[in-house]
């Protein structure tokens, strides 16, 4: 089967190199940075000058970009190119209702679209254990499965179009609050004399233990805040949270809180930093 892949940022680009390394036909990939596309090619895929040639010579179009008007424009481009011999699968995370409408638009073509968002950093995109989240027919999501699983080991379908997206904005925004919190409590602890170490080993025998510490904390100690998944990256989801909040009238103070300090972290000028980052947001309040 042939697969198109557009985006080839921080994520998309290992998540491609792996589809490139386990599917057994052609790779098209497409970026508007070419140094990417080129270094795709290197690794075996077949370079495209743009989304539509991808389109053209794919069975299965995959799509990696930053935000829903992204995502609906390359879309609304690739439509002229889409029949039923087609799956599309947006792994973005946007808005879901913006997604709901792509959905909409591709599927009255005859091609099939499902929305696929992951959980998990570079380094799961890197191992191709990232974590994915399906949103679509039942139908689709059985088509699309094997491809999927050339990027992640855990995949799970949510429901219709859309909802796929819906559980990757509240996982991100329940990441959000837990950091939130581990900022808070690890600044107290260190201006009160605890090392990170001894910090983290304590968290470590109780009921506090989290996944979000126990992979961070010696970036934190050391200072690292080397971009995996980048502060922006996770203020546009908050913000996608804030607005799913405001439209269900479900009022949500913590994910409000969270949002704050990334509000904060992007008047700073550290929205290019990893999300992490928001340490230097809460330390220094």
């Amino acid at each position: 089967m042939k697969i198109g892949f557009i985006g080839l940022g921080i994520m998309g680009e290992s998540m491609s190199e792996n589809i490139v390394k386990k599917n057994q036909d052609s790779v098209f990939v497409s970026d508007l940075n070419r140094a990417q596309v080129e270094k795709l090619a290197a690794a075996g895929a077949v370079a495209c000058e743009n989304n539509t040639e991808v389109a053209k010579n794919a069975d299965v179009i995959i799509t990696m970009v930053p935000k829903s008007e992204h995502s609906k424009a390359v879309y609304t481009e690739l439509l002229p190119y889409l029949d039923s011999s087609k799956l599309c699968i947006d792994m973005s995370t946007i808005d879901p209702d913006v997604s709901v409408e792509i959905s909409e638009m591709v599927k009255k073509t005859g091609a099939e679209f499902i929305d696929a968002p992951v959980v998990k950093s570079k380094p799961a995109a890197i191992s191709g254990k990232l974590g994915i989240y399906v949103g679509g027919s039942e139908e689709a999501f059985k088509k699309a499965e094997p491809i999927l699983a050339y990027m992640g080991n855990n995949i799970i379908r949510m429901g219709g179009n859309g909802m796929g997206l819906v559980m990757k904005i509240c996982h991100n925004t329940l990441v959000a609050q837990i950091q939130n919190g581990v900022n808070e409590t690890l600044a107290l602890a260190r201006k009160m004399g605890i090392s990170v170490d001894d910090f983290a080993t304590a968290i470590s025998y109780g009921g506090g233990q989290n996944f979000y510490l126990d992979g961070q904390a010696q970036n934190i100690k050391n200072e690292n805040w080397t971009t995996a998944f980048s502060l922006e990256n996770m203020h546009k989801d908050l913000g996608i949270c804030q607005r799913l909040s405001e439209k269900q009238g479900f009022p949500m103070p913590g994910m409000e809180n969270a949002k704050k300090v990334y509000d904060k972290g992007m008047d700073m000028g550290i929205g290019k930093e990893d999300f992490r980052a928001t340490y230097k947001v809460v330390k220094d309040a």
